[in-house]
């Protein structure tokens, strides 16, 4: 239960990131992440720091705030 939250902010990262016709791996560069940082942020395996979130928002070009949504 406690990991519900990260599963959904994944979920959502993945959803936006689909509609933005980018791969992860593209999405990836743009953080400066690791690819499998990414895959793992993005099945909700990773708990992400508010910063975290806010680069990968700012690479989505969305508001962090729609990372919860």
């Amino acid at each position: 239960m406690g990991n519900s939250l990260q599963i959904k902010v994944g979920k959502r990262i993945q959803e936006i990131r689909i509609e933005k016709n980018l791969s992860q791996q593209d999405l990836a560069a743009k953080c400066n992440f690791e690819k499998s940082n990414m895959s793992r942020l993005e099945a909700g395996r990773a708990n992400a720091t508010l910063s975290t979130l806010e680069i990968v928002s700012k690479a989505l070009e969305v508001d962090v705030i729609e990372l919860f949504k």
